[in-house]
């Protein structure tokens, strides 16, 4: 792709999916890697033309990878200063934190990434005198990303809209460089030093910095991408364009099956701390409707899974496990099974009567279990 398509193509993405605009401040969440140092420049060009928000940088160092990690911050402090972004970053010791909790590091990693991203945002946010609402944490993920995703839910499952793999926009959170290749980024730099533009290099003269865990193949991500992708590539040299594609039209039909699953969750949820003047407390449960039970069976799953992820919060993963065992709660005429209790996600209480399934809190289930 020429240098100038891939500034097209993110404007182009940009506009297109409502993901920014000249009023929203957007925090650009940059490693110091090829993708997300390209999205630093493109970002800096697009706000000098009008078409971005008050912009700010976010650098984790995530204390994994010794005096490597701190070129990286040192890379995207330069970086900043040279495009004139106002910089945040912070240190997080992921190891020692995953030790404690007994988490993946991984998983660690982007859920301390994404909270201090927060933080960051509400600051810029405050900073432009804008509404939080208005604020975008833009990463550099890419069309190799998505694909990558792709194959690795074919290897382990997915659930319901899983094969669309990462969402152009997801909360605040946008990715307008998802119809750009990696191989399209790294040309835009190699071109714009080429050019004589301004760019940063680390102490060895590169332009961006390379992870050398992203070779590890013992890595997940790292063994698509460097045994599975390169392969399907040897067959369709096309294979980024036609499966981004094809994960747009499975993207399509997954919003109007979320449109109708929302519908249902609104008709057939009754939530169990509810009032006028304090909102919903989602966290204290709700009763699923007997009429839920004879909707189609794919609507029901996805309502299910809406619903429980209301109930566990936006950083907790429902389990395949758990929406199966809600929707067991109703025999196979759709009417709840009188006397059924489960217990999922470790902590939640799933119970059914003729009055509909309630999904609760298991100490709240106790206390009522005690109370009869």
């Amino acid at each position: 792709m020429p240098v100038p398509a891939v500034i097209d193509r993110m404007r182009s993405t940009l506009a297109a999916r409502a993901l920014a605009g000249p009023d929203m401040p957007a925090l650009l969440m940059v490693s110091g890697g090829s993708d997300s140092t390209a999205l630093a420049y493109l970002a800096a060009g697009l706000r000098e033309a009008g078409e971005l928000g008050p912009l700010a940088m976010l650098h984790v160092n995530h204390r994994l990878r010794g005096d490597a990690a701190d070129a990286d911050a040192r890379f995207v402090a330069q970086l900043a200063e040279l495009l004139g972004i106002p910089l945040f970053s912070c240190e997080i010791d992921i190891a020692r934190e995953a030790g404690r909790t007994g988490e993946n590091v991984e998983a660690v990693a982007r859920r301390e990434r994404y909270l201090a991203a927060n933080e960051a945002l509400e600051s810029l946010c405050r900073h432009a005198a804008a509404p939080l609402a208005d604020g975008r944490i833009v990463t550099a993920h890419t069309a190799d990303d998505r694909v990558e995703s792709f194959y690795m839910r074919s290897i382990v499952g997915t659930g319901p809209g899983g094969f669309r793999a990462m969402r152009y926009r997801n909360g605040p959170v946008v990715r307008p460089l998802l119809d750009a290749s990696r191989d399209d980024l790294r040309a835009y730099l190699v071109e714009r030093e080429r050019a004589g533009e301004p760019v940063a290099v680390d102490a060895e003269g590169a332009l961006w910095r390379e992870d050398a865990t992203n070779a590890h193949t013992d890595r997940f991500r790292a063994y698509v991408r460097h045994e599975i992708v390169p392969r399907a590539k040897e067959r369709n040299p096309q294979l980024l364009d036609v499966l981004c594609r094809s994960m747009n039209l499975i993207a399509d039909e997954d919003d109007m099956l979320e449109a109708q699953a929302e519908a249902l969750t609104d008709r057939h949820a009754a939530w169990i701390e509810r009032s006028e003047a304090l909102g919903i407390d989602h966290g204290a449960g709700c009763v699923l409707a007997p009429a839920l039970g004879i909707e189609p069976r794919p609507l029901q799953r996805r309502a299910v899974l809406r619903v429980l992820g209301l109930v566990l919060g936006a950083e907790a993963r429902v389990e395949a496990a758990s929406v199966e065992a809600v929707l067991a709660a109703y025999d196979d005429a759709g009417a709840p099974r009188g006397g059924y209790v489960a217990n999922i996600q470790g902590d939640l209480a799933v119970s059914a009567n003729k009055r509909g399934v309630r999904i609760e809190p298991m100490a709240a289930f106790r206390a009522r279990r005690k109370r009869k």
